[in-house]
């Protein structure tokens, strides 16, 4: 069983504009088209969590649902997912341990953990093992953050860095107890 956050951030540390703009991840160009890790990342993984903000950011966009893989949001608000993620997505309520629990039950094993609350919240319970975190080269100098407080250290040792051709690099960590 494994959770694992697959995210990019700004250079200080942001994974969003002030105004949940997310534009600035494109500003790079990428003529070669590199995945950076991600088909092979969501071929690791059972799920997604996700939280509601993330999800109607997705869902906002001029695309198609991107996951092909059971997408569950977590929001304490809706009280449906909107009738083009039906069947996509599904709503999950309760405190991170049970939803974890529950979602370990049902066979979802290999949790892709996204969305900065989402991630935050994980990260609280202690129930991320790895973190993949693409760094764009660019200051933003506000807006929102990938990590909040946290009640006790949570160490990781980075186990791989990959630099690529158009200057963006990436980082894994893996949870480290000792």
């Amino acid at each position: 069983m494994s959770n694992k956050v697959f995210i990019a951030t700004s250079l200080d540390g942001y994974i969003a504009g002030k105004n949940n703009e997310i534009d600035w991840l494109e500003a790079i160009s990428n003529p070669d088209n590199i995945d950076m890790g991600y088909q092979a990342h969501m071929e690791s993984i059972d799920a997604l969590v996700i939280g509601r903000n993330t999800m109607e950011l997705v869902a906002s966009m001029d695309i198609e649902w991107p996951y092909s893989k059971p997408v569950f949001v977590l929001s304490k608000s809706l009280k449906k997912v909107p009738d083009k993620l039906e069947g996509k997505a599904f709503l999950v309520k309760g405190d991170i341990k049970s939803i974890n629990n529950e979602l370990n039950e049902k066979g979802y094993n290999n949790l892709y953990i996204d969305g900065g609350l989402t991630v935050q919240s994980f990260l609280k319970e202690d129930l991320v093992d790895e973190l993949i975190i693409t760094i764009i080269p660019i200051l933003l100098g506000s807006g929102i953050r990938l990590f909040g407080e946290l009640d006790r250290v949570l160490e990781f040792r980075c186990t791989k860095s990959e630099k690529y051709s158009n200057g963006i690099c990436q980082n894994r960590f893996e949870r480290y107890s000792g």
